[in-house]
């Protein structure tokens, strides 16, 4: 489900090449902009791997992509003792940008095989939210 609306404030990240560090620029324009929210859980084992094939193969084979509207990912990690959780943040300009990603039927979750090996359970769909404020530090 989303939520429709404009907001004026947009943040552009820009990703450095340590893949880490965020330099976040404020963009006055009016402009509606979605995140698509997943969460995957690994064992603690297969934490490491997981995140390492999300950052070398599946981030930058979604930005080899080109596709219009897509604004970036982050991903966002947390111990939980017996299991490792994963989210991803993705940003896109309209929900026809994650239609291109992800389908027509857009909110299924976009798990490559090689990543579905490695979790030990995840979300089947995703979460998709209009953002409607985002401030700097």
């Amino acid at each position: 489900m989303i939520l429709a609306g404009t907001w004026c404030n947009l943040f552009q990240a820009t990703v450095h090449q340590d893949g880490l560090s965020q330099n976040m620029e404020m963009v006055q324009r009016k402009k509606t902009m979605i995140s698509r929210i997943w969460h995957g859980w690994t064992a603690p084992e297969n934490a490491n791997a997981f995140e390492a094939l999300l950052k070398e193969e599946v981030f930058v084979g979604t930005g080899r992509r080109q596709i219009p509207g897509y604004r970036g990912i982050h991903l966002l990690r947390r111990d939980l003792g017996d299991e490792v959780e994963f989210v991803t943040v993705m940003w896109f300009d309209s929900l026809d940008a994650v239609r291109t990603f992800a389908g027509a039927d857009y909110e299924v979750a976009v798990v490559p095989p090689k990543a579905r090996a490695l979790l030990s359970r995840f979300d089947a769909r995703s979460q998709h939210y209009e953002v409607r404020a985002s401030r700097p530090i």
